[in-house]
């Protein structure tokens, strides 16, 4: 039975250490599914059964611990980055800037009053550990992850801070939703109310989406006048995907010739759409084009899928779909949302585009834009290690501030984090390939999670028993209630008396500045529409990054 006692109990077996992370990670996510108050922990709990395991003697070689913690930190971090990347620039765009600021000031108020705590308590809990505590309390791993790493950089001999943060977390989970149910009765909000004004909002405000509308040219100043003119007089972008003139159905281009009866099947903004009718003509009975006697050729229309590489980060414009192919591109679907075709949008992998033309010239378009499914079932590895060795390489970079004796770094969680940012947005500049599935995106980085806690808890278990009963375990927990809960008091104030946000908007709009699933889970039940998840996804990406970025920044400046 030796094999069984060393695979069991020898730190520096392999087979022991992949073993030790399999039944951690394993028992962590089915007991992280337990709902208490209909809440659950999630893959969060993967910490605690490392812990648990840790306790009682289970663990590894200190250098493989290290090694895994810091790789499944990197893959979760770049992850996030390649995810949030696409919109983290356009999150700052009109409407978003309010929602984004009122993050800002919850993170800062977080870090205000975990610095008040630690000068109050007069040394009783160290920066790491204060860190610690707040990352737990923010329920935020990555941040986690960022200061652990830092602390790497100064070579930290303290206890490990991930007891700060396991005993912070779960009243961090339970704080966040129980400070939403206050702001509500301390602002007396009218839900109903709430739900009627976010219903307005949307009828007054459409999306850029596709609209479809059938005109009937009787502008006579129109008449004689080419397609491009026309969309130049007017000033507001359309496509024309055919056109009925004189008995006939065209796929129009830019030289087409307009004549007044012509009758114009438009794709348009749906804001719009009462610009071009007044422009063009009165809206009429769509038409049956598919059933037009006198098409020359038949017109089809189809989503065709862009695989090609070669097309990745080309503008529709610059592609001449209409006076190359005979083709209109009516609209762009990019995960799951439909936006216009304006000449102007930037086509990326994976982009499914709906074209409108006859059958052989929709199959010379979708040679050129690939429409293979299979290269999408392969996932592009070279983007992922050539943005983590770049990431690394930058978080590598020393940075001096005066008054720090020793310069700052990124280090391997804000390095990756801030390129694969950047290859998320401009990637197809460089001709990179970022698409990745969203399966894939979520595998890798639960993957990388569930490595970094189940590590950290492993090496934090050896003591935290301990620290718990006989150390200042409650206080950490008291500490961590304490950051969670009065940042988002004071700041769902301000945005409720003071910006007057509309209450489903700030609930997801806090859930997102903690980056807290199970926060959004609780205000989209009781929601009941999307308003909680535009919030969460509008300050998430900036979010996301200040939580990482300033617990490293913490431990350097502070510690340091």
């Amino acid at each position: 039975m030796n094999w069984l006692q060393d695979l069991l109990t020898n730190p520096n077996s392999i087979a022991h250490i992949v073993a030790l992370y399999a039944f951690v990670i394993a028992a962590g996510v089915l007991l992280g599914k337990i709902k208490l108050f209909g809440i659950s922990l999630g893959v969060t709990f993967v910490l605690f059964v490392g812990i648990l395991a840790g306790h009682f003697g289970f663990t590894g070689n200190p250098a493989i611990l290290s090694f895994v913690q810091d790789f499944g930190l990197i893959l979760f971090v770049f992850c996030i980055g390649l995810q949030v990347g696409p919109s983290f620039f356009s999150s700052f765009k009109k409407g978003g800037i309010t929602m984004n600021m009122l993050a800002v000031g919850i993170v800062a108020l977080n870090i205000v009053v975990a610095l008040v705590l630690y000068y109050a308590l007069q040394g009783r809990v160290d920066i790491p550990m204060m860190v610690g505590i707040l990352c737990g309390a923010v329920t935020n791993t990555p941040g986690l992850g960022a200061a652990n790493e830092a602390l790497q950089q100064l070579h930290y001999q303290g206890p490990e801070i991930a007891m700060g943060y396991a005993c912070a977390y779960p009243l961090g989970v339970m704080g966040i939703i129980l400070s939403l149910i206050a702001i509500r009765y301390i602002c007396r909000v009218n839900m109903q109310k709430e739900a009627e004004d976010i219903q307005k909002e949307e009828e007054a405000n459409p999306h850029l989406k596709p609209y479809h509308i059938v005109l009937k040219v009787q502008n006579e100043a129109l008449s004689g006048k080419k397609m491009s003119q026309v969309q130049n007089f007017l000033a507001r972008d359309f496509v024309c995907s055919r056109i009925l003139q004189d008995g006939h159905v065209y796929v129009p281009n830019a030289d087409t010739v307009l004549r007044l009866g012509d009758e114009m099947n438009i794709v348009c903004a749906e804001d719009d759409s009462e610009a071009i009718q007044a422009f063009i003509g009165p809206k009429i009975d769509g038409v049956d084009w598919d059933k037009q006697s006198k098409q020359d050729k038949p017109m089809v229309s189809r989503r065709i899928l862009v695989t090609q590489p070669s097309i990745n980060g080309k503008t529709l414009g610059e592609l001449h779909f209409s006076s190359m192919y005979g083709v209109n591109v009516t609209r762009v679907n990019r995960s799951g949302m439909d936006l216009f075709a304006a000449r102007q949008l930037t086509l990326q992998v994976g982009d499914r585009v709906m074209v409108v033309g006859p059958q052989d010239a929709i199959e010379r378009v979708a040679e050129l834009l690939g429409n293979q499914l299979k290269r999408l079932d392969h996932p592009n590895i070279v983007t992922i290690f050539v943005g983590i060795l770049v990431g690394i390489l930058f978080g590598s970079l020393p940075i001096a501030f005066p008054g720090i004796p020793t310069p700052v770094k990124l280090g391997l969680a804000g390095g990756p984090l801030i390129i694969s940012i950047l290859i998320g947005r401009f990637g197809h500049k460089v001709k990179l390939v970022t698409y990745t599935t969203m399966s894939a995106n979520l595998m890798l980085r639960e993957v990388g999670l569930v490595l970094f806690l189940a590590s950290v808890g492993i090496k934090a278990g050896e003591n935290f028993v301990q620290m718990v009963v006989e150390g200042d375990g409650m206080l950490y927990v008291g500490i961590g209630f304490l950051i969670t809960v009065i940042p988002l008091l004071i700041i769902g104030m301000v945005a409720r008396w003071g910006h007057k946000l509309n209450y489903y908007t700030l609930m997801g709009l806090i859930a997102g500045s903690n980056t807290d699933p199970p926060a959004l889970a609780y205000a989209n039940q009781i929601s009941g529409n999307d308003a909680p998840a535009v919030g969460y996804s509008t300050v998430y990406p900036l979010t996301m990054f200040l939580r990482i970025l300033t617990a490293q920044l913490l431990i350097l400046f502070m510690a340091g």
